[in-house]
């Protein structure tokens, strides 16, 4: 397709849309001048041309504080002043393109001093607050039910030996060491009564 668009004229003399027409499916499209070519030779103009040093001073500490369209001027500049032989480049050009790819601005910008430890007090906030509402829940919680102790633990063991439940790793099987199901520990006072529910 790029074959069959006109070449661009030269820069001196006026561009001039071929007046014959591409057609695709319904519509009917002028072809466009070839702009590609004639940009490439803009760019290659204004990229022989050094960046002056005013500019590029100081770049580390005004960057931050320059218009983002100022920015990206710049960034432009440099980019086009990379495509030719770096060999021909300033130091000063060589060091702002450096910094402006890798140095420490926008999300590679160093975090302000302190804030470790700012993370850490509030860190520790959350830790001590969570504490507080866990122990106040405790404290107005009702008592573990009366399944949750050793000695009833220990009853259904007997259960379940009773009513030969799993015997083939469980509780019932011929020679089982484990704890079954005691869990918890032992129950301060007197063993619960068997009638209880």
């Amino acid at each position: 397709m790029l074959r069959s668009l006109p070449r661009a004229a030269p820069s001196s003399a006026p561009l001039r849309v071929h007046p014959r027409r591409i057609q695709t499916n319904t519509w009917h499209l002028p072809a466009a001048p070839c702009l590609f070519e004639a940009r490439q030779g803009q760019t290659r103009h204004a990229g022989i041309h050094a960046i002056s040093n005013p500019t590029l001073a100081g770049i580390e500490k005004r960057w931050e504080g320059m218009p983002p369209q100022q920015q990206a001027d710049l960034w432009m500049a440099l980019r086009d002043r990379m495509k030719v032989n770096w060999h021909e480049m300033t130091l000063q050009e060589k060091k702002a393109a450096y910094w402006i790819a890798f140095g420490p601005h926008g999300p590679r910008s160093l975090p302000p001093p302190g804030e470790g430890k700012k993370i850490f007090w509030y860190t520790m906030l959350g830790v001590g607050v969570s504490g507080v509402l866990f122990l106040l829940i405790r404290t107005q919680s009702r008592p573990a039910p009366k399944t949750m102790n050793a000695q009833y633990q220990a009853m259904t063991n007997e259960y379940l030996k009773a009513q030969r439940t799993e015997p083939i790793t469980g509780v019932s099987s011929e020679g089982y060491t484990g704890k079954g199901m005691i869990q918890s520990k032992p129950r301060k006072g007197p063993p619960p009564d068997e009638d209880e529910d």
